[in-house]
């Protein structure tokens, strides 16, 4: 049975990466990428589901002390706080990811912090991770080509939005088809079977 990837799919920003079940990199297995930018320059974009649970307060002293559930964002400008937002043009400055699906990136932070403090904000509406995933010219169109990655679309925007889904990997691969689904019910490492 033929159970490798085939990237039917072109990467651009607004679609995921869905790593190889055996991808061996400590930092990307089992991951899943939301693109915000690819060009022929490279490309660059966030792991939403390497969570850690963090005060905002302890990040940033401008933030307010608020629990969230934030994530790893990727190895690159790990001093950094980065945020994706359904928010749109209420948050000025903010650059289009998804016009369609009505995801945006960054955005002034004093609106920002104006929008947490009035507690405006729905949880599903903000994202916050700490650093970004970033790969130079055509470093992932050869990622891609050895088949560590599938690019998908996002159904909906709560796909990536919601910081405490659980499983996100795996339904993310199930919907990919059956031999993708079945991918999902190998261990880790194969040694393990």
């Amino acid at each position: 049975m033929d159970i490798s990837f085939e990237n039917k799919l072109k990467p651009q920003k607004g679609r995921i990466l869905i790593s190889d079940p055996f991808m061996g990199d400590e930092y990307f297995e089992r991951s899943v990428v939301y693109l915000c930018e690819h060009s022929k320059h490279g490309s660059f974009g966030f792991v939403l589901n390497n969570y850690i649970n963090f005060n905002l307060k302890d990040l940033h002293d401008k933030f307010p002390s608020i629990q969230v559930t934030l994530s790893i964002g990727g190895p690159v400008d790990k001093e950094s706080i980065f945020f994706i937002h359904t928010l749109g043009n209420l948050i000025p400055e903010s650059i289009v990811i998804d016009e369609e699906k009505g995801v945006y990136m960054g955005g002034n932070f004093d609106f920002l912090y104006h929008f947490i403090t009035q507690e405006h904000i729905e949880k599903n509406e903000i994202r916050f991770f700490i650093g970004y995933s970033g790969w130079d010219k055509d470093q992932l169109d050869s990622e891609l080509k050895n088949h560590s990655w599938i690019v998908s679309p996002i159904e909906k925007a709560n796909d990536i939005m919601d910081a405490m889904q659980k499983d996100l990997w795996k339904i993310l691969m199930q919907r990919q088809g059956k031999k993708f689904k079945l991918m999902t019910y190998f261990p880790i490492n194969p040694n393990d079977n």
